[in-house]
């Protein structure tokens, strides 16, 4: 019998209840059976939240992009140890020559100062500037580890585009989305289907204070149609939820079962992440699973996750999983951003009820 999730969506309520957000979405399925897809208050203010509203997924759609370089490899137009010079040769100044894609998608290239960079810029001059910087200071690239949060994905969706001939939001859209029927899923929208859409876009909100501030940076029709490879995804969360589903399955087609095995387990182990203050394990472009020693990882999957489960998390808002153990395919989306504490507290009150409620609580079985 399919479980009440009572833990879970009180987790979600109580959230409304305490402003951290206005609204959510929240998909949960076992062996590709649907077990939850609910959404929860609004959307926007006065606009009710529905399952069809587009979510901004924040860093919870990294893997989006990481998909289209594994595609690109699987074409062997790109290796994972291509170094990023060889197809952006400005990039090599000032001793960046060594940087591989598989260092930008582990986190490992030592870059976290490129995100200073102003993000309102245009796509070419942040390229411009992030090439022109040099490594951090003693750090050599796949030896040290320290969470990017959005310029290193700028050069992975520019290498997309030269490699491909087309802008990366466009070759994600044709390449990934569109075949897995993820018709409402996008990494910039147009000026057409943003208005199409209307009052299906669910806006962000800093909730801090309590009192909701519109984030008008990835509210207004300019942040709906600026792409941000590591951060401007946005769907029903249920078609992120589909894309783990695929993966579970192997692929399906838009990926080798072999390629996504690679991608979805270690690649980088044991390092502690100068960013996160944690070690953790990432896969090429995944968090994976590194609960240690009674403690959980920030931005994580719950205290009950198997260690081979791999997904990502978005800023203060967003979890997608899926935990190949158990089969089970967990996305979920507030569009209130609380501040970290809270955050944290929510994502793992969330993660852990789910887990709860299906009955799965021996770490080890």
């Amino acid at each position: 019998m399919p479980a009440d999730f009572h833990r879970t969506l009180c987790a979600i309520e109580s959230g409304i209840r305490e402003r951290l957000h206005l609204g959510a979405q929240i998909f949960v399925s076992r062996d590709g059976e649907v077990l939850l897809d609910e959404a929860f208050g609004e959307a926007r203010e006065g606009v009710p939240m529905q399952r069809e509203s587009l979510m901004l997924w924040l860093s919870a759609g990294k893997p989006i992009t990481a998909f289209a370089i594994g595609q690109l490899v699987e074409r062997s137009l790109l290796r994972w140890e291509t170094r990023v010079a060889e197809v952006m040769p400005e990039f090599a100044a000032h001793g960046k020559d060594a940087v591989t894609i598989r260092h930008l998608l582990t986190h490992t290239a030592g870059l976290r100062h490129a995100d200073d960079i102003d993000s309102t810029l245009s796509s070419d001059e942040q390229i411009a500037r992030i090439c022109e910087l040099p490594l951090e200071p003693n750090w050599i690239s796949g030896q040290r580890a320290g969470y990017h949060v959005w310029a290193t994905w700028e050069l992975l969706g520019e290498i997309v585009k030269r490699v491909s001939g087309k802008p990366v939001d466009e070759f994600v859209r044709e390449n990934i989305f569109l075949p897995l029927g993820l018709h409402d899923s996008w990494l910039a929208l147009s000026s057409e289907s943003a208005k199409e859409y209307g009052d299906r876009i669910a806006f962000v909100y800093d909730t801090v204070s309590g009192a909701p501030q519109s984030k008008l940076e990835w509210n207004s029709l300019d942040g709906l149609m600026r792409c941000r490879p590591g951060g401007s995804a946005r769907g029903p969360i249920r078609e992120l939820a589909r894309f783990y589903e695929i993966l579970l399955q192997g692929g399906e087609n838009i990926l080798r079962q072999d390629t996504v095995r690679v991608m979805t387990s270690r690649q980088r182990t044991g390092l502690l992440d100068k960013t996160f203050q944690f070690k953790m394990d990432w896969g090429l472009g995944f968090i994976i699973n590194s609960n240690r020693d009674g403690f959980q990882m920030p931005y994580g999957y719950g205290r009950y996750a198997s260690p081979g489960t791999f997904g990502h998390s978005g800023n203060q808002s967003s979890c997608a999983f899926a935990d190949p153990r158990h089969r089970l395919v967990v996305a979920w989306s507030c569009n209130g951003l609380p501040g970290e504490r809270k955050h944290q507290h929510r994502q793992r009150a969330i993660n852990n009820a789910i887990y709860e409620d299906l009955g799965i609580t021996n770490v080890n079985g």
